[in-house]
């Protein structure tokens, strides 16, 4: 049943993003920083941590759920820091993320070698 709540929550969250791209003339771009912004406050009122529960990985792989662990990473830096902490919890909450998407972007380049479209 995990695979299918959280196939239904990740899918919701696509939809959501093409809609807002194929109806309004929003970039994909500023989709990206308001689904960012979006998880980043819905976590800090306390509500995306219910839509992880339910959705598991299909809240936390998509855009929203990077800004999810980036206010996640804050609150608890804040709770062991103080004031330091909101700057740096962030980071510390998603670092593990940060550094994959450098080393394997940074692999794929080594492996492949991109052109561009004639």
């Amino acid at each position: 049943m995990e695979y299918i709540n959280a196939f239904i929550v990740g899918g919701l969250i696509c939809v959501i993003g093409q809609i807002l791209m194929d109806k309004t003339k929003m970039t994909p771009a500023r989709v990206l920083v308001l689904f960012v912004t979006l998880g980043a406050v819905l976590q800090g009122m306390g509500i995306y941590q219910k839509l992880v529960d339910i959705g598991g990985a299909g809240a936390t792989v998509p855009l929203p759920g990077f800004g999810y662990a980036l206010a996640k990473g804050a609150i608890k830096g804040v709770k062991e820091s103080g004031l330091i902490g909101a700057f740096t919890g962030g980071i510390t909450g998603t670092a593990g993320g940060i550094t994959g998407a450098i080393v394997f972007g940074y692999l794929m380049s080594v492996l492949f070698n991109p052109r561009s479209k004639k």
